[in-house]
């Protein structure tokens, strides 16, 4: 039988892989019929990823994955920054044993299949997953679980300000993070996750101005006036250049003429639906 739970984590698992995006509607109903449970194990699912910040819900328009402003996104970044770093800090009065660095490699294993592969949602689950992974080796779970909602909430940043940072370039961050943790440097190690934090966060298309009234002011600014069809009948034509041949005049009109590709049909991806498909 299904329960809340295993709704909730499939929710996750989703908003990880990149296959729910910021503001998908989360229907009760479509969700019941998914996992052919009551209405009743759904909304208890989705209240719990409410409390964890995954999902909100509204009077008018139900539940649906949020969509972080820029202030919550460079909240999210600073938490997972004193997390992430916190739980290497301490590891200067221990060792990593031998179970946890087998269990990171086997980790960086898996995300080195999914790059050469071609499941896209696998590998950006993996690369999330290992800081998860991480704080778990740590053997923190309470700190695991809180960095795992801060990770889902940073992978819906990245999607709603289109990241640009490089997948690969993540992997080889978390290869030379657990590189360091073999050798025992922790203080390289807390180096090296603060600047991959850091490149994660700039790779984000975050606008730097803090006026709240940007976007408002930016959109009701002024347009430029557009000459009428009668102004410009009257005004004076370029003079002839009786010096210019005939032959150089011609593309000028044909191109003129050329009309400009017309925009194509929209993909499925374009859909802005949710994609329930994803948590079967």
């Amino acid at each position: 039988m299904t329960t809340a739970n295993d709704i909730s984590n499939r929710i996750m698992e989703a908003v990880m892989a990149q296959k729910l995006a910021p503001g998908s509607r989360l229907g009760e109903q479509q969700l019941a019929m998914l996992f052919d449970c009551s209405r009743t194990i759904v909304r208890e699912a989705l209240t719990r990823l409410s409390t964890r910040g995954i999902v909100t819900v509204s009077a008018r328009r139900g539940w649906y994955v949020v969509e972080p402003s820029e202030h919550e996104a460079r909240e999210a970044f600073e938490a997972r920054r004193v997390i992430e770093l916190g739980l290497l800090h301490q590891l200067k009065a221990k060792a990593l044993d031998k179970a946890a660095l087998r269990q990171l490699k086997l980790h960086l294993q898996r995300e080195k299949a999914a790059l050469a592969g071609t499941d896209v949602g696998l590998r950006t689950y993996l690369l999330g997953d290992f800081h998860v992974c991480l704080a778990e080796c740590l053997g923190n779970a309470l700190l695991a679980d809180t960095l795992r909602d801060f990770t889902a909430r940073t992978t819906l940043i990245a999607m709603l300000y289109q990241s640009s940072h490089d997948a690969a370039q993540s992997c080889e961050d978390h290869v030379r993070i657990v590189e360091a943790l073999e050798a025992g440097d922790i203080a390289r190690a807390e180096l090296l996750m603060a600047e991959h934090i850091g490149t994660v966060q700039a790779a984000l298309r975050l606008q730097a101005s803090t006026d709240p009234l940007a976007g408002l002011r930016d959109a009701l600014a002024p347009v430029a006036p557009v000459a009428s069809a009668a102004s410009a009948a009257s005004a004076p034509s370029a003079p002839d250049t009786p010096d210019m041949p005939a032959a150089t005049a011609a593309p000028a009109k044909r191109r003129s003429r050329t009309r400009s590709p017309s925009r194509s049909t929209p993909s499925p991806s374009d859909d802005g639906s949710v994609y329930l498909g994803a948590l079967l």
